[in-house]
């Protein structure tokens, strides 16, 4: 006979938690067994009155709220309270009993305003304290890279800045500012900024394809089970190099370790980059980039002479240092007489020049050394830089398919700052409970027979 299921629940009763009605599998319920908050409050006490107002939503709740929507994927305020109000396992993993009225979306707004970007910083770093004690994270060996990740903005919110307006209205003082802008199509007059979100900022991550407003997040990744250790968000013009290492140092302050082999893309292969990862006695598993060759007498036959800050062309000749300055290196020049004559001239040098002059950027040394280890990787050295590709572009995939990190919720670099730091403890915490499931499922095996646990 088919059964009939009365759908008219006239009296709904709830004897004992709402926690027998969550499963033991769903993700909030395997993230409580490995989430501390009992320190928050005292953390966040000096931002509220004693005995002045109403009480404030309870700060624990509060991040329980939005740690719940990012690790499922809700990253919305006005969704996410949506969601709580008919999802039973929000509800208890939050706090909130069914008779219970539940925060506004509002709330939460004015919870991240008042606490800041440092503060959510500091409940990530929670997180990184935690798997570091469990042993899933050592802070060794890490790989770092990072991610565009677009503003919350609109194309019409986008215009064109005017160098020709700002310079006739302030004279001179912002001509030679602004001349080297002109040469541009993607600086200066023909870069467009977004006037609802100024802290984004056009950024691209392929030549072939267009700008866009963004925020570039860096990520730093430990080898060991994904964990995430640091993270920081840019404007999205900030290059790669400038902040690695930044990063890295904060990485060994948060974990305690120190840095043994960092593994990073072409991107951050800079002269600078692998003179400081040298002075902090850090490997670097950094494919180098290839020489761009824009003359038919490459830099790279040109030979410097650290020891006694000179180069010397393919001829022989000496290149000594001018007084010309730029911001990431310096001229070498030849003398005239040198070049007069020599046969690699007609290639050598353009029709308008009678010497030769080429740029060695700060700490070319390091670079060169760098090169000549990049022609002896060892076995290991390529199993860490496969291990990169989908330890941390992993990371940054995950983050944006499942977490919400592929646009930004809000504007402004402190909001978007803030849901950085709450994905990466989300994920960080999904980590955290897969490993304490790991563990007591390794206890459970240990004390089940051998012929039994075949058998099962």
């Amino acid at each position: 006979m088919i059964g009939r299921q009365n759908r008219d629940q006239l009296e709904f009763f709830v004897c004992g938690s709402l926690r027998d009605l969550v499963p033991d599998e769903h993700i909030l319920a395997r993230v409580d067994r490995v989430l501390d908050l009992g320190w928050l409050k005292d953390d966040v006490a000096d931002l509220y009155a004693p005995g002045v107002g109403r009480p404030g939503i309870d700060p624990e709740a509060a991040v329980r709220l939005m740690l719940a929507g990012f690790l499922l994927g809700i990253v919305h305020d006005r969704r996410l309270m949506r969601e709580a109000q008919v999802n039973l396992a929000i509800r208890w993993f939050a706090g909130f009993g069914l008779h219970e009225r539940l925060p506004d979306h509002s709330s939460l707004t004015r919870i991240r305003h008042r606490w800041g970007a440092e503060r959510f910083r500091r409940i990530f770093a929670r997180t990184v304290t935690a798997c570091m004690t469990a042993g899933i994270a050592k802070g060794e060996v890490v790989h770092v890279d990072a991610s565009l990740i677009r503003a919350d903005v609109a194309w019409e919110s986008l215009a064109v800045r005017h160098v020709d307006a700002v310079t006739n209205a302030n004279g001179d003082r912002t001509a030679e500012t602004q001349e080297g802008q002109r040469k541009s199509r993607k600086t200066g007059k023909f870069k467009k900024v977004c006037l609802t979100d100024p802290d984004a900022t056009m950024a691209t991550s392929g030549r072939n394809r267009r700008l866009e407003p963004s925020y570039k997040q860096h990520g730093t990744v430990d080898d060991e089970c994904g964990v995430i250790l640091d993270v920081e968000v840019t404007t999205g013009e900030i290059n790669e190099g400038q902040a690695i290492l930044d990063r890295l140092d904060a990485v060994a302050v948060a974990t305690g370790a120190s840095i043994g082999t960092v593994t990073a893309d072409a991107g951050y292969a800079y002269a600078k980059v692998f003179a400081g990862l040298e002075a902090r006695e850090i490997t670097g598993v950094i494919p180098t980039k290839a020489e761009p060759i824009r003359s038919k007498v490459p830099l790279r036959r040109f030979r410097y002479d650290a020891k006694h800050d000179l180069v010397k062309c393919p001829r022989g000749k000496i290149l000594r240092p001018n007084k010309a300055k730029i911001s990431h290196g310096r001229f070498f020049a030849s003398k005239a007489r040198d070049c007069k004559g020599c046969d690699l001239a007609p290639l050598c040098l353009s029709a308008s020049r009678v010497t030769k002059s080429v740029v060695i950027v700060h700490d070319y040394p390091a670079l060169l050394r760098a090169r000549r280890r990049r022609d002896r990787w060892s076995e290991e050295d390529d199993r860490l830089y496969r291990r990169h590709r989908w330890r941390s572009e992993g990371f940054h995939g995950e983050a944006k398919t499942w977490h919400g990190l592929a646009r930004a919720v809000r504007r402004g670099l402190g909001n978007m700052r803030i849901q950085a730091f709450l994905t990466a403890a989300a994920i960080n915490l999904k980590r955290l409970a897969a490993a304490l499931l790991a563990t007591i499922f390794a206890l459970i095996a240990q004390q089940i027979p051998r012929n039994e646990l075949t058998r099962a």
